[in-house]
């Protein structure tokens, strides 16, 4: 079985890492959360506090 020189290894190992990069990149970039709407987070600051202790 014929054994691969350093060359072979390092491109080799240069393409899985330009490929892991270029698919973590896409899938992050690609991921759009859903926004909140204003009306929804609103809470109402004049409103008596009610403690109970």
């Amino acid at each position: 079985m014929p054994q691969m020189s350093p060359i072979n290894w390092l491109l080799l190992f240069i393409i899985f890492s330009i490929t892991l990069i270029i698919f973590n990149t896409l899938n992050y970039f690609s991921f759009l959360p859903l926004t909140p709407k204003a009306s929804q987070t609103e809470k109402k600051i004049n409103s008596p506090l009610n403690w109970k202790w």
